[in-house]
């Protein structure tokens, strides 16, 4: 535009010079040029003055600023100038947990219970007997049979079995036990609570026997199945 206005003005000028001096001939188109000319001049006179007089009526231009190193990021060996990269970003450090993971409870060693005792009744020893003629008479002897018990656990039940050479002969006065007769074989039996016998103790079954001489004894004794000691054979 200035250049256009430069232009005008020296056209305008080089007009009137020649008007002046009378170099050309003085037409009315040639006052015509004159004139706009000098109507260009004068409008860009004022336009000037008005630019100069309201500065920030006119919005200055502005240029991008160039990227930054950051943004354009560090070109890596081989890569052509001009091209951009994207920035390289930082690796992030993973968050730490805030609460540790607690190690598990360590459980205490408990001590082994207490071994209790058995609820069962302990079990009696065997028993042992061992029989004796005590005195002795014309058709009667009296026997007395001693049941031993070698543990400690007392006995309350216990069997005894005297087998005599006959069934006609009787056994009588029995103490320390009940007596009962099946054939020649008699079955003697505790007698409530005085023939228990107690542990490492013994107990005593007395009786008669009698219509025999003194020569007729047991043939057989036992104690619960078990062969009593001291009869002749």
């Amino acid at each position: 535009m200035a250049i256009i206005l430069l232009d005008r003005i020296v056209a305008a000028a080089a007009a009137v010079r020649r008007v002046v001096t009378g170099q050309a001939d003085v037409s009315r188109a040639a006052w015509v040029a004159v004139l706009a000319a000098l109507g260009v001049v004068v409008a860009t006179v004022v336009s000037i003055i008005s630019v100069v007089r309201t500065p920030e009526q006119l919005a200055p231009v502005t240029l991008d600023a160039p990227p930054s190193v950051d943004q354009l990021g560090t070109p890596t060996p081989g890569t052509p100038r001009g091209q951009a990269h994207p920035a390289a970003t930082s690796p992030t450090t993973a968050a730490s947990p805030s609460v540790s993971a607690a190690p598990p409870p360590v459980e205490s060693p408990t001590s082994a219970p207490a071994a209790t005792p058995s609820s069962a009744s302990p079990t009696p020893a065997a028993l042992a007997a061992d029989f004796a003629i005590e005195d002795k008479a014309l058709l009667s002897y009296g026997a007395a049979v001693t049941i031993d018990n070698p543990g400690p656990v007392p006995v309350a039940q216990w069997t005894l079995a005297i087998t005599l050479p006959r069934e006609s002969l009787r056994v009588s006065a029995v103490q320390g036990a009940r007596a009962t007769q099946d054939g020649a074989v008699w079955t003697f039996v505790p007698d409530g609570s005085a023939g228990q016998v107690p542990g490492s103790a013994s107990a005593r079954v007395t009786f008669r026997v009698n219509g025999a001489a003194v020569g007729a004894t047991p043939t057989a004794c036992t104690i619960d199945g078990v062969t009593c000691g001291g009869l002749s054979n």
